[in-house]
C-alpha cells in the first residue's frame, strides 16, 4: 500500500479515545484515511473524533463500543459499513491490564483480561474478515505487547502477558490463512509507553527516559500500512533501549492502578 492507496480507504480503530489508540487513530488519519473510531466513553471518544477530523480533514465516525460485548461489536460493524461502505484496515488496540501476583489477582479481572485483551480481537476480525476476503484486500494490526519478548513474561503481569502471547501466536497463525487472499496481518510489540495507564505505575514509571512516547509506535503503523502490496511486516517490536520489561523490574508490591 502506498499514500495514494491509502487515501480514501476506511479504518476501523478501538481504545481510540486516548493514549496509543488515539495516537494510532490520528496516525492513521495523517495518511488520508477515514476512520470509525471506537471506545467505551462517549464524551472522551466525540471530541477525540472531533480534534482529528479538523486537523487532518478526514472523515470520522465515533461509536461508542465495549469490545467484551459481541452485540456491541456487531454495531462498530455496522455502523462502519453503513457511514462507509466497507472496512479496509482493522487496528486492534482496546486493552485493559491488571497487575498482581497471580494469587492476589482478582477472579473477575481473568474474565475481564480475555474478553478485552483477546477474545474482543479476535471476534472483532471474525466479524470483518469476510468481506476483506470478498474485496481481496485488507490489513489487520492488533497491538500486542513488548511483554510476550520476555521469557519467563514479567511477574505480575502473567495472565495479561499470556493473553498477548495467545494473541501473537493466533495473529502470525492468520496472516498464513489469509495472505492468499491478499490480506496483511501485523502485530506491533510496543515497549511500555507514557500514557495516562502506564502513569500510574509509579514503580515502573518514576524513570520516563525508560519510557517511549507514542511517536515510535505511529511511525511503526505507518510503515506497516505503506509497504509495497507483495510485503507483510509480520511482527514489529518497538522497545526502548531502558525498557523496564527486560529486567524484569515489576515488583510484587507493585500499586494497583485506579480502577
Amino acid at each position: 500500500m502506498n499514500q495514494a492507496y491509502l487515501n480514501g480507504r476506511v479504518a476501523v480503530v478501538t481504545g481510540a479515545s486516548r493514549g496509543i489508540g488515539k495516537a494510532l487513530a490520528a496516525a492513521a488519519a495523517s495518511l488520508g484515511i477515514n476512520l470509525a473510531i471506537a471506545a467505551r466513553g462517549e464524551g472522551p471518544l466525540k471530541e477525540t473524533a472531533e480534534e482529528i477530523a479538523e486537523k487532518y480533514k478526514v472523515a470520522v465516525l465515533p461509536v461508542v463500543c465495549d469490545v467484551t460485548k459481541l452485540e456491541d461489536l456487531e454495531n462498530l460493524v455496522d455502523k462502519t459499513k453503513e457511514k462507509f461502505g466497507r472496512i479496509d484496515i482493522l487496528i486492534n488496540n482496546a486493552g485493559v491490564s491488571s497487575q498482581y501476583p497471580f494469587q492476589n489477582q482478582p477472579l473477575e479481572d481473568l474474565e475481564k483480561l480475555a474478553h478485552t485483551n483477546y477474545l474482543g480481537y479476535v471476534r472483532l476480525i471474525r466479524l470483518v474478515i469476510n468481506d476483506m476476503i470478498e474485496n481481496k484486500s485488507g490489513a489487520i494490526i492488533n497491538m500486542v505487547s513488548g511483554s510476550t519478548l520476555n521469557d519467563p513474561l514479567p511477574r505480575n503481569f502473567i495472565v495479561y502477558s499470556s493473553l498477548k502471547v495467545g494473541l501473537r501466536a493466533f495473529s502470525k497463525a492468520l496472516f498464513w490463512e489469509l495472505r492468499d487472499h491478499g490480506i496483511k496481518v501485523t502485530s506491533i510489540l510496543p515497549g511500555v509507553t507514557d500514557t495516562e495507564l502506564t502513569g500510574k505505575l509509579k514503580d515502573i514509571t518514576a524513570d520516563t527516559s525508560r519510557l517511549m512516547t507514542t511517536e515510535a509506535i505511529e511511525n511503526a503503523l505507518k510503515f506497516a500500512l505503506s509497504v509495497p502490496a507483495n510485503v507483510c511486516p509480520l511482527e514489529i517490536s518497538v522497545i526502548n533501549q531502558q525498557t523496564p520489561w527486560t529486567k524484569p523490574v515489576i515488583p510484587f508490591k507493585q500499586q494497583h492502578p485506579d480502577k
